[in-house]
């Protein structure tokens, strides 16, 4: 007994297949998309660092996986200000910040298993802020965000006494060298806030700030005090103190007292002499002027009397040389010329 062969057509072959291959590589795709996605991950606190010390950056994949063939970008807050870039299996400068030039270095040792470090040498106050690393793949690309907190101590400040003034001592308080701007106060022995008479905080050119802070001492409170710079970020202080013997607060003697209770005294009475000698004067020059006055005057009417005294006397000589001559016109023997002799007397007489 034969059994029946079953045949086999082409075309129902093909169409029969066709769907399991789709499916198949569907699939393949989508576990390759699937192993190609991952995060980046950087610290979950700020990382501290000291001012001329390095600071390290770490990121690392989840889940892991290797970043051989991937580019890797530390930048700030753009991202063409390159911090550092690896890209196509090496370190990659020429895009580098000048300022970041010849500080960076990229740690490699795990970056087969996703984790890579910048480290960051010479930090200075400008390196302070965020930073972001970024990973890019073929098919993907995530970033993380870190931030870096630089902090420094500067010396120890350095007291100087300046003079007096308002009754004290000025004292001066200088340091620098801070970062960031930090906080100055001075204390007395019982650690008691005294307050400042002038304060300035400046930052120089490299960033750093420096201070000079100045106060008065005076002689009822304590003699010996000190000027305490802090660093709000460390929570760390650089305090000195100094000591100011009773003998260099100014001191007011009784005779001093007395010696300028006398000039005081002293400068009323020139005062009070120069104003009566200016009174005096004045009232001489006003008698003066007033018997100037008076003479001219008298001059004035002087001049008019004798003007017309003047006047009168010629008036006296015409009169007469008048009468005269008529009385030579008269012969004595004349019946008038007793007449006109005797009105010539009276005339004369009333003249004068």
């Amino acid at each position: 007994m034969m059994g029946k062969v079953p045949s086999f057509s082409p075309g129902s072959t093909v169409s029969s297949a066709l769907p399991g291959y789709v499916a198949f590589c569907l699939a393949l795709q989508v576990h390759r998309l699937a192993s190609a996605q991952f995060t980046v991950t950087g610290p979950d606190s700020p990382i501290a660092a000291s001012v001329g010390g390095e600071a390290v950056l770490p990121c690392h994949l989840s889940p892991r996986m290797s970043a051989e063939n991937m580019d890797l970008r530390w930048f700030r807050s753009q991202f063409s200000a390159v911090v550092h870039l690896y890209s196509g299996g090496q370190d990659q400068y020429r895009q580098q910040m000048p300022e970041y030039q010849g500080r960076t270095e990229l740690l490699k040792d795990n970056i087969t298993n996703g984790s890579v470090s910048l480290r960051i040498r010479d930090i200075r106050p400008s390196d302070d802020g965020q930073y972001k690393c970024f990973f890019q793949s073929s098919v993907s690309y995530e970033d993380a965000i870190l931030e870096v907190q630089v902090a420094g101590l500067g010396s120890a400040p350095v007291i100087s006494v300046e003079g007096h003034q308002d009754g004290g001592i000025r004292v001066i308080c200088r340091s620098a060298g801070w970062y960031p701007k930090p906080e100055v106060l001075w204390r007395d022995l019982q650690d008691q806030n005294l307050p400042s008479a002038s304060k300035k905080i400046s930052q120089e050119a490299n960033g750093l700030f420096q201070t000079v802070v100045t106060t008065v001492i005076r002689e009822e409170s304590n003699q010996k005090v000190s000027c305490c710079v802090r660093n709000p970020r460390l929570n760390q202080e650089k305090e000195s103190a100094i000591s100011i013997a009773e003998l260099f607060f100014p001191r007011i003697s009784p005779w001093m007292v007395a010696l300028w209770v006398i000039l005081a005294l002293l400068a009323v009475l020139i005062g009070l002499a120069s104003y009566c000698f200016w009174r005096q004067h004045r009232t001489k020059e006003t008698l003066r002027s007033e018997l100037e006055s008076e003479k001219a005057a008298h001059r004035a009417e002087k001049d008019k009397l004798q003007a017309e005294l003047r006047w009168r006397s010629a008036q006296l000589y015409a009169g007469t040389v008048h009468t005269t001559g008529v009385l030579s016109m008269v012969r004595p023997t004349s019946p008038w010329s007793s007449l006109l002799l005797s009105l010539h007397r009276a005339f004369s007489y009333d003249i004068q």
